[in-house]
């Protein structure tokens, strides 16, 4: 095995993961891709399709995740049983922006106009928990001068380390007749103490109040109680009597 450098290591990493998910977004479109998450055990490379119709990426009895697999496997040159690929179901749909980028695309590619396919987007994102929504689309909408459509709603954050972790974005290309349009879909997911729907790291300008605590009140007066005090014990002196005075 030829050693490598951790620099390239990283790089090579990342150009794989670049190219499988390019693959993976193209031939599970219509199956509601919504990206992939790749593990390296001692044993194998596991890949896991995360999507929202998980039936139609395993096909009938199995028959389209082994063919993935077999192209995977060829295309990157991986020994045979090196390589296992297994669909997951996206938990929360409204949640996912790939997923709704992909929504959003097959609805224009149906006819249906933009802003009834943005607005029920947004609206869909909005009822299943997210904090904010903006859909942008841009192109040759109705006209042959191509211009930008932004539909917002909510609360949405922009710059900062919050943004990473809160703010989940998707982009996607529509081949209309008249041209090219693009789909912008960013979602701010709420915040999920146990980490599913959501970070679980508070926001930065969070403010918590505390409930001020409930005094004690009493139900009847208490009269004090007066503790008596021990008397005081004088010290008895024993009394000697007089020395016997000389005969004159």
């Amino acid at each position: 095995m030829v050693a490598v450098s951790k620099k390239r290591k990283f790089v090579a990493d990342g150009v794989f993961y670049a190219e499988l998910n390019e693959l993976l977004t193209r031939e599970l479109a219509e199956e509601g891709y919504a990206g992939v998450e790749v593990r390296v055990t001692p044993m194998r490379m596991e890949i896991i399709i995360r999507a929202t119709r998980t039936q139609d990426v395993l096909g009938e009895r199995g028959r389209r995740i082994r063919e993935l697999t077999s192209v995977v496997q060829k295309r990157f040159e991986f020994e045979s049983g090196s390589v296992e690929l297994y669909a997951e179901k996206v938990a929360d749909r409204g949640l996912c922006a790939q997923a709704q980028a992909e929504s959003l695309k097959y609805k224009l590619l149906g006819g249906l106009a933009v802003r009834r396919a943005c607005y029920g987007v947004l609206r869909y994102v909005m009822e299943n928990g997210a904090k904010g929504c903006e859909v942008i689309v841009s192109g040759k909408l109705r006209a042959q001068r191509a211009k930008s459509m932004k539909f917002k709603e909510g609360y949405m954050i922009k710059s900062g380390q919050a943004a990473d972790e809160y703010v989940t974005k998707a982009i996607r290309h529509v081949l209309m007749r008249q041209g090219v349009l693009g789909i912008k879909v960013a979602i701010m997911l709420p915040h999920d103490p146990t980490g599913k729907r959501g970070p679980k790291t508070l926001l930065s300008d969070t403010v918590q109040v505390l409930e001020p605590k409930e005094d004690i009140i009493p139900r009847q007066p208490v009269e004090p109680q007066v503790v008596p005090q021990a008397a005081a014990v004088v010290p008895q002196v024993p009394v000697q009597p007089p020395a016997p005075q000389p005969m004159a």
